[in-house]
């Protein structure tokens, strides 16, 4: 049941990628949306957390 819901939850944050324009932007680059997701976690976790998210 767990991964059944875990996979669910992936499924959807996947959708928000794709929502947000994010596959058309990087012309579907998955390396790209991983390194834009690196980076912006990264700066979520400094100091100016508040200001990032």
């Amino acid at each position: 049941m767990q991964r059944r819901e875990r996979t669910r939850h992936l499924i959807e944050l996947g959708g928000l990628v794709q929502k947000a324009g994010l596959v058309e932007l990087t012309d579907d680059d998955r390396a790209t949306l991983y390194g834009a997701l690196l980076d912006l976690a990264g700066r979520a976790r400094g100091g100016d957390a508040g200001d990032v998210l």
